[in-house]
């Protein structure tokens, strides 16, 4: 589910009486977010709050109630729109009144009420079929895997898709689908994070700042100046965003999705798309072109509602602890790292490393990755990333080459070593769209 081109660098539940949705459409936040350590381009001036305890990153609340705190044995006789014969999980069916039918359907299910508003459910996923490249399935596994680590730590749902719920709507177009039956299935998220199977999570003790998000339904990594003074079609990357889970985001993904191979005007959205941005090069019309589309020409619509994040980087601190208590460690080291900076140049991991363009599964990766330098900074990323997760076993891998090879970590490890050398990785391979 990656892009056709890249451009690389080295690189509660809501109240009872709460509004489902932030509705709003005339604002004026420049749009929407993601988490990247190093910025592709060096003349950036943010324009963003800076990230603080408040955003709910450190503390107590950055602790969501597992879901085992849910009743899920619960199943009231009283009729919700699960009982409506008509009612369609295909993202061509409009969704009419969701904000209603979810809230109806949660107060059926009071124990779901409890952390609702930090509760996110991770969608990720890959083709059906085996992969071309030799390596490929197991470097799928290995990327779900990461992702697993993750949401076990911080208490988020997970689910893999290997189906394309809509015939048409394969490669980057098949995501939305899934997000759409998803957000019905799953009435319980208040967000969908979709994270691109090529995406790897490398800083697995940083959470989500959601309350910093509390005015807008959607986030997305982008670059205001390369939305609207450059018209770049890579002034966002649509292969990791949250949505949240209400009538908004049906709104607005029925608006995305028609610009999608389903659509008979698909052809003519990729003549559109091509001669609106002047650095897009391929004639169809793709998921993250459509996105800048309607930032560009429907701003006064969506923008106020969108977070254009560009923040997130954070280092280690050394400390036997469980893994449960991550969260609260990461917060601890926080006083500790102001002087580390931000963006580029900044010592800090990166919390996601995207390998937008390596291609795992087919093997067919962009030419501006020479040799096998997508294989190898998979395989050093994925390392880095996994020895946090063996710390808390007592185990670590020396060489981020071999897999294979684990060693037994004396008491009194000090993590901050091993992190000054590897923290390379998230420079080596780290690629934005």
């Amino acid at each position: 589910m990656g892009k056709p081109t890249v451009q690389s660098k080295s690189v509660k539940v809501p109240q009872k009486s709460a509004t489902l949705c932030r509705r709003s459409h005339s604002g004026s936040h420049n749009l929407l977010f993601l988490w990247f350590y190093t910025d592709p381009w060096p003349d950036l001036t943010r324009t963003q709050k800076p990230i603080s305890a408040s955003d709910g990153i450190t503390g107590d609340d950055c602790n969501t109630p597992p879901s085992s705190a849910s009743n899920l044995l619960l199943d009231p006789p009283n009729s919700t729109f699960y009982d409506d014969p008509t009612l369609s999980y295909s993202i061509e069916e409009p969704m009419q009144d969701w904000d209603e039918k979810r809230r109806e359907w949660l107060n059926h299910q009071p124990s779901f009420s409890a952390g609702g508003d930090d509760r996110v459910l991770v969608l990720t996923g890959s083709q059906p079929s085996p992969c071309k490249n030799p390596i490929g399935d197991h470097l799928l596994l290995r990327l779900f895997k990461n992702k697993v680590d993750y949401c076990r730590i911080h208490g988020y749902d997970i689910f893999y898709s290997n189906s394309f719920l809509h015939p048409k709507m394969r490669s980057y177009w098949a995501k939305l689908p899934l997000i759409r039956a998803a957000m019905v299935v799953h009435p319980e998220a208040e967000w969908i994070w979709w994270v691109d199977s090529d995406a790897v999570f490398t800083d697995m003790e940083f959470k989500l700042p959601l309350r910093r998000y509390k005015a807008h339904n959607m986030v997305v990594h982008g670059w205001p100046h390369l939305i609207y003074e450059k018209r770049s079609w890579v002034g966002v990357n649509a292969g990791v965003f949250l949505i949240r889970n209400c009538q908004w985001s049906m709104d607005f993904m029925n608006v995305w999705a028609s610009m999608g191979p389903q659509s008979p005007n698909f052809a003519k959205w990729g003549r559109i798309q091509k001669s609106t941005f002047p650095d897009k090069m391929f004639p169809a019309s793709d998921d993250q072109s459509a996105l800048v589309y309607l930032l560009l020409k429907e701003r006064e619509k969506w923008a106020d509602k969108i977070y254009v994040e560009g923040e997130y980087y954070f280092q280690g601190l050394r400390r036997r602890y469980a893994e449960k208590l991550s969260g609260s460690y990461a917060a601890l080291r926080e006083p500790y790292l102001k002087k580390a900076g931000y963006g580029k140049g900044s010592w800090r991991r990166p919390f996601v490393t995207h390998f937008t363009g390596c291609q795992p599964c087919n093997g067919d990766h962009n030419p501006l990755y020479t040799g096998d330098s997508c294989w190898v900074g998979m395989e050093r990323t994925l390392n880095f990333a996994d020895n946090q997760v063996l710390r808390r076993y007592g185990y670590m891998r020396p060489n981020l080459l071999n897999s294979s090879h684990v060693s037994l970590l004396p008491f009194d490890f000090p993590a901050e070593e091993e992190d000054d050398d590897d923290v390379e990785t998230g420079k080596i391979s780290l690629s934005v769209v």
